[in-house]
């Protein structure tokens, strides 16, 4: 039989194709390069006459067979082939907000729909030693009340605003995450708390990955701390600061920064979410494991948040953010998350040369430079945790040259105050929507607890009235859409407080109960509406 012509040889092709299909057919097309197939294998081609095909030689199914067994003998190790190729130069986008992972960029995150916040990363397999996965310190499951627990086991950093924070003291295998703005006090603070411990006779390390050992000395010397037992260590690598801390076992280690430090089993760069995400869970495991206290000094970024994933909040115990502005002497650290002790305390501080210093009277120290007599200004009494701390609202209410008021608020919530205005205009017939109105929490102290609205409505009517309210006088409540004033938790503690700086006068909800008429020297008025309210005042 002759040879085939061009269509019939492109249709047999084409047809013997058909037999792999797949990853078959694209196995088929390479194997061809295979040293088997240069050898003298004799095939006829298939003559296609219409629907039927006559077979010339048996020898095309030897081939085709061949093909087969081979392809089987080489699949498992093509497909992990494949697969490492994939997984080694795999990339995904990681959202730097919470650590959401997609194959794609994506404008908003489907987590926590941050908008923007995706970047590409080299994707990485959590395994079963990866730091941020389950513990597992127990083969067995333990009975609770087996389980061996002293609160006494806590230790004291004898910095009396720190240890209120972290709950009474520093908890044996804590991981507790810092974060502030650059230049705010933080490495400062650790470095005096690692002092005060290392005066004990504690072992600490401070790490650092942002300063020279030399730097670090010139700090220590201004803020006196020189102790012999405090290690510094100047190191970026993961695994060789975790080889440290194995061969040194301190009470306390301060890693400052976790965005410098890096992975040397990731291929991405320092402070990436993926760095951030394996480096803080490897050392917050080798905590859990060893029983030594971890402080993680982080970044935060322009919105006031930490930077890196949000998952790094959820893996750590203890979550304190310093807060405080460069035109003021103080610091205040605040406690957002606490395994330990109770959540949102503060700790006050005040910046001096030899380094902060904490400020156990907050009320006087918020309330020192308060004027006398003047409208526009009234104390509330408010919770800061389990603490009762005095502040002063201010508030300026002018005429607006404008068509559009300015609503300028700073230290309370914009849209609280845009219902308190509301509500006076409303109820109390006080035309305030064509005036500016400013309010500021003096000492640049934060307050957002409904507590302050009767406060915030008095420092309001005080000021469109031209009237001062008595310097005596410390007011508090939640106001409601009608006007009606609500009761608030811990009424007590903050009648104590007020009466414990002198005050001599408190307005307050008339939930309390009738039964406490006078508490320590200080006169109760009960107002039950706003109304109520302005008559008690003016």
């Amino acid at each position: 039989m002759g040879a085939p012509t061009g269509a019939s040889f492109k249709a047999s092709r084409f047809q013997s194709g058909l037999l792999l299909q797949g990853p078959e057919l694209k196995f088929g097309l390479c194997i061809k390069t295979f040293p088997l197939f240069f050898c003298k294998i004799r095939a006829h081609y298939i003559n296609i006459v219409f629907n039927t095909q006559e077979i010339c030689d048996d020898d095309f199914y030897v081939l085709m067979l061949t093909k087969a067994l081979i392809y089987l003998m080489f699949r498992p190790f093509l497909l992990k082939t494949e697969r490492w190729i994939l997984k080694k130069n795999r990339t995904a986008f990681f959202c730097r907000n919470c650590g959401y992972e997609s194959p794609k960029w994506l404008g908003k995150c489907p987590a926590c729909n941050e908008w923007n916040a995706f970047i590409e990363e080299e994707a990485t397999t959590i395994g079963a030693d990866s730091g941020y996965g389950t513990l597992q310190m127990n083969e067995n499951p333990l009975s609770i009340d087996t389980i061996e627990a002293n609160e006494k086991e806590r230790v004291k950093t004898d910095i009396l605003e720190m240890d209120r924070v972290l709950g009474g003291g520093i908890v044996e295998g804590s991981a507790v995450l810092v974060g502030g703005d650059p230049g705010i006090g933080k490495s400062t603070l650790l470095l005096q708390m690692l002092q005060k411990l290392a005066e004990k006779g504690r072992n600490v390390l401070y790490v650092s990955g942002e300063e020279s050992a030399r730097q670090i000395k010139l700090r220590g010397m201004r803020i006196g701390a020189e102790s012999k037992n405090l290690l510094v260590l100047v190191e970026t690598s993961l695994e060789n600061i975790l080889q440290h801390l194995k061969t040194l076992k301190p009470d306390v280690a301060v890693i400052d920064s976790i965005q410098t430090v890096f992975s040397t089993s990731m291929g991405s760069a320092p402070g990436s979410v993926g760095q951030v995400r394996e480096t803080a869970g490897r050392l917050i495991h080798f905590a859990k494991k060893t029983g030594v206290s971890i402080f993680l000094v982080g970044h935060v970024t322009k919105e006031g948040s930490i930077a890196g994933p949000k998952v790094l909040e959820h893996m750590v115990d203890t979550v304190l953010y310093f807060e405080g502005d460069s035109g003021h002497a103080y610091r205040i650290i605040r406690g957002m998350k606490n395994r330990f002790g109770p959540s949102n305390e503060i700790g006050v501080f005040e910046m001096r040369d030899s380094g902060l210093v904490e400020v156990l009277n907050p009320s006087t120290f918020f309330l020192s430079e308060r004027p006398e007599a003047a409208s526009g200004s009234v104390v509330v009494p408010s919770m800061e945790g389990t603490r009762p701390i005095l502040v002063e609202i201010q508030s300026l209410v002018s005429p607006s040259p404008l068509g559009t008021p300015r609503r300028t608020s700073i230290g309370v919530d914009s849209n609280r105050v845009s219902l308190l205005v509301a509500v006076l205009d409303r109820v109390c017939g006080l035309h305030l929507s064509s005036n500016d109105i400013f309010l500021n929490v003096a000492g640049g102290i934060r307050v957002d607890e409904p507590a302050a609205d009767l406060g915030i409505v008095a420092a309001m009517a005080s000021s469109f009235l031209e009237r001062p309210i008595d310097p005596g006088t410390v007011i508090f409540g939640e106001v409601g859409l009608t006007g009606e004033v609500r009761g608030i938790s811990q009424m007590i503690v903050r009648i104590r407080e007020a009466a414990r700086m002198g005050f001599n006068r408190c307005l307050l909800p008339r939930t309390l109960s009738q039964e406490i008429t006078e508490l320590s020297g200080i006169e109760l008025c009960r107002v039950g509406s706003l109304g109520e309210l302005l008559e008690n005042l003016f």
